[in-house]
């Protein structure tokens, strides 16, 4: 994972660099018993907006793994920041970009791999499964960006959900 002062605009090879997106689109979230599965609803239904209105394809894969990465992002900015957490999504012709703001001015660090731990893995997954993981500290709080590929490079061994 990346702390990124300056942004999240990685391209494919790693560098530092700006991103033009096709579509974006954000929204808040006040918190509440389903606000989780409405982040996911609110991601299938940017994706499907995006390849309706734009030349992109978004394979199956993408789509579980930008639902994927919503929800353990959007879980983890409710279980530890107070207040609204906002949702922005971006996609290009090779990635979809996922980042959500909280108050909380704490980077979150992946655990190590245990076996016998119950939950807490989340951030691991978004790690394994996302091209690229930024945080940018903001003044209030921090944004954490995931940069989903749309396609599975040839010989990748990514998490499959």
């Amino acid at each position: 994972m990346r702390v990124a002062p300056g942004g999240p605009h990685a391209d494919e090879g790693g560098c530092i660099g700006p991103v033009e997106h096709l579509i974006r689109a954000g929204y808040a979230l006040s918190g509440g018993g389903g606000c989780i599965a409405e982040a996911r609803r609110h991601a299938l239904a940017f994706l499907d907006q995006a390849q309706a209105d734009y030349p992109v394809l978004v394979p199956a894969r993408a789509r579980d793994l930008t639902q994927l990465v919503v929800s353990e992002l959007v879980t983890n900015a409710f279980k530890y920041a107070p207040g609204p957490v906002l949702v922005e999504l971006g996609i290009n012709a090779h990635t979809v970009d996922v980042v959500v703001w909280d108050s909380a001015p704490v980077v979150p660090v992946a655990r190590a791999a245990d076996p016998d731990r119950v939950g807490q893995h989340g951030l691991e997954i978004v790690k394994a499964v996302s091209q690229a993981l930024f945080v940018e500290p903001q003044s209030v709080g921090k944004r954490v960006t995931a940069r989903i590929p749309l396609f599975e490079p040839p010989g990748s061994a990514t998490l499959r959900p």
